[in-house]
């Protein structure tokens, strides 16, 4: 069976074997092709439409010693493109760990930085509990504006997005929003869409996980709201659902070589997403991630093409 990291070391090996071909070596290599980008449309400032999560396995690594490979995933998402981080203070050590590593490097202003606030317990947020959490985040990645925070999982909303948008006025944060992967926080997001001043939403999409595409990426358009599309792979659902299976060979039309380039062209080809941000520990994942943001997107035929072959697995 075929796993993600043997997939890319068959590409790779391909790749190199194309390149001693002589017909190759007698021609200059084709410039890659420019990254795909969106507007948030407050601002019209414009994003990759591939960046980087750090749930999951990026956090299993942040919490061991294993730094220098999360500091080669930044450098290789930066060098192919990329500059949407996404972590927030519940993600075990991501965002500590992450702020540490782009401070050393020198990377933290190069970067999107998208992190989270939530406090809140039993319903309600401590405001002071709150502000110290923020105060947290910033020490952490040592930028004197961070670019988004948001509400994780609609915590307290009305308490904790008023600090929210006092620092927004206050210009410490550039973007702020709330996020939800629970469907019972669904309706609870749609209202709050349309009664608060959202710049961002955080939400869970992908190829088998539709129900945004019913009521609330609609209403991000209609609201002019900014869409981070959260868990593209399913977790790890798609991942076990492809598990020894060659993506199909139609799919080349769009320069997919991958699953993870399958998925992901799926999720960002939709008009209302703004990013993607799949989490990864791996540099070479991170680099096929990447890829997705580059060349041809599906129009909506081929769209459900690719959705009903998911389907059929």
């Amino acid at each position: 069976m075929i796993s993600r990291r043997d997939t890319l070391k068959l590409g790779m090996a391909a790749g190199a074997a194309a390149a001693l071909a002589p017909t190759a070596l007698s021609r200059a290599a084709p410039a890659p092709e420019p990254i795909i980008t969106r507007p948030i449309p407050k601002s019209g400032e414009r994003l990759p439409v591939v960046g980087l999560g750090s749930s999951a396995t990026f956090s299993a690594v942040a919490g061991s010693e294993d730094w220098q490979r999360l500091r080669n995933v930044f450098m290789s998402m930066l060098e192919h493109g990329g500059t949407v981080f996404d972590t927030a203070p519940a993600y075990g050590a991501s965002e500590e760990v992450a702020g540490q590593i782009v401070r050393e490097s020198g990377l933290a202003d190069k970067l999107f930085w998208a992190t989270k606030l939530n406090v809140a317990q039993g319903g309600s947020a401590d405001p002071a509990r709150a502000r110290a959490q923020v105060e947290t985040s910033f020490q952490r990645v040592g930028k004197q504006v961070i670019d988004l925070i948001q509400v994780h999982n609609m915590g307290d909303v009305e308490m904790q997005f008023s600090i929210l948008k006092e620092l927004r006025e206050q210009r410490r944060i550039r973007y702020a929003g709330v996020t939800t992967t629970f469907p019972r926080q669904y309706e609870l997001l749609e209202q709050t869409m349309r009664a608060e001043p959202l710049d961002f939403i955080g939400v869970d999409y992908a190829i088998d996980n539709r129900v945004m595409e019913e009521r609330i990426l609609p209403l991000a358009a209609d609201r002019g709201i900014a869409v981070l599309a959260y868990a593209p792979f399913g977790r790890t659902r798609l991942w076990e659902k492809v598990r020894g299976r060659e993506v199909p060979s139609w799919a080349a039309e769009l320069g997919i070589r991958t699953w993870a380039q399958y998925f992901l062209k799926f999720v960002i080809s939709h008009p209302a997403i703004t990013c993607a941000t799949p989490a990864t520990s791996r540099p070479a994942n991170v680099v096929d991630n990447m890829s997705a943001a580059r060349g041809p997107l599906p129009d909506r035929a081929m769209r459900e093409r690719m959705a009903k072959h998911i389907e059929t697995l």
